[in-house]
């Protein structure tokens, strides 16, 4: 590229990401401009700005909480940074003209059990809409799972934990996910965005899935120290299960449904997945703007079952701004008298 715009909340994060690529660009000798913006994805005038005055041709999109016990727990700021936070960037995309809108997604979208889930499957949603009204913008998603390392991974948590000694925690034994490098993520979402043509949705393979139980037993192997079990009680690191935490299930999927094809890629397919008319979309996205501003978690979780695919909540609502506020509701005609009243709508 001839220029990096790297636009970013957060201050510390945008520091050290743009070190960091300063670096690599000084020692590698590239002819890349880099700059570094603070912004946020939901200010749709400031995202516009700086596409406008860079000039941008691609955008890479990977603005979203992740952490699934977290928005769980935090429901209508992962409404408002993932739905929204997509919606205003592709938006603001639109209007200057970026050639490219790739969206860096989840395996978690794909029959959710929980509130991140479901919301970045509703920001796919948003983009296969916006790739039907003939804009000059191209959007694809790129589906795909965990990254080694990365930040917020379980890695850099159990190595955490071996250096203090232990215990290592695993939600469940039988727990498995699907695992790529940094550099492997990267090269795939570069490629997979200049394959698409409009509203794609790219599936990474992510080879074969990881029980989270034996990664924790290689890591404290490969840090040189022996496991603690019943078979080994003079062992140096302990795991111990601490259960499903909210939103949490066993195994993560990449595909909705079976209709997937390949591309000119071995390591990259193309999921056909069933989207919305963006009309209705239009409206959804008013009520949960709506919900959002009323802190209601109740309707925001009611608008996604009826939105997402697949979507079945894992746990009741466990947001405790909204609960300590608002008692749920309880009630089995309450709540089947609020999905009704959805419905009609």
């Amino acid at each position: 590229p001839k220029r990096l715009v790297l636009l970013d909340i957060s201050e510390f994060q945008l520091y050290e990401i743009k070190r960091k690529l300063r670096s690599d660009i000084d020692r590698n000798g590239f002819q890349v401009e880099l700059d570094g913006i603070l912004g946020s994805a939901l200010d749709r005038p400031r995202v516009e700005m700086v596409m406008r005055t860079f000039a941008v041709q691609t955008v890479y999109h990977a603005a979203a909480y992740k952490h699934v016990p977290i928005v769980e727990r935090n429901v209508t700021e992962g409404v408002q940074n993932n739905i929204f936070g997509t919606w205003r960037t592709a938006e603001a995309a639109m209007s200057t003209g970026v050639e490219t809108f790739v969206l860096v997604s989840t395996d978690k979208a794909v029959r959710p059990t929980n509130v991140m889930g479901a919301t970045k499957r509703f920001a796919e949603l948003v983009l296969q809409g916006l790739a039907k009204l003939n804009s000059n913008t191209r959007f694809s998603m790129v589906r795909f799972g965990n990254v080694l390392d990365s930040s917020g991974s379980v890695v850099p948590l159990f190595r955490e934990q071996i250096r203090a000694g232990g215990p290592v925690t695993v939600t469940h034994p039988d727990i498995i996910r699907y695992f790529m490098t940094i550099p492997e993520a990267a090269q795939l979402v570069l490629q997979a965005g200049s394959m698409g043509q409009g509203g794609d949705v790219f599936v990474l393979d992510m080879g074969e899935p990881v029980r989270i139980a034996e990664l924790a037993r290689r890591m404290i192997g490969l840090m040189g120290l022996d496991m603690a079990d019943d078979a080994h009680p003079d062992g140096d690191i302990a795991i111990e299960y601490t259960g499903l935490r909210p939103g949490e299930k066993l195994y993560e999927e990449l595909l909705i449904g079976d209709n997937v094809s390949g591309t000119q890629h071995p390591a990259i397919m193309r999921a056909e997945e069933v989207d919305l008319a963006w009309a209705d979309l239009l409206e959804w996205l008013q009520r949960l703007e709506q919900a959002v501003e009323r802190n209601d978690c109740w309707e925001i979780r009611e608008i996604l079952l009826l939105t997402v695919n697949g979507y079945v909540p894992a746990d009741d609502i466990v947001d405790k701004v909204w609960t300590g506020i608002e008692p749920p509701l309880a009630r089995s005609a309450d709540r089947e008298e609020h999905v009704d009243r959805l419905y009609r709508h």
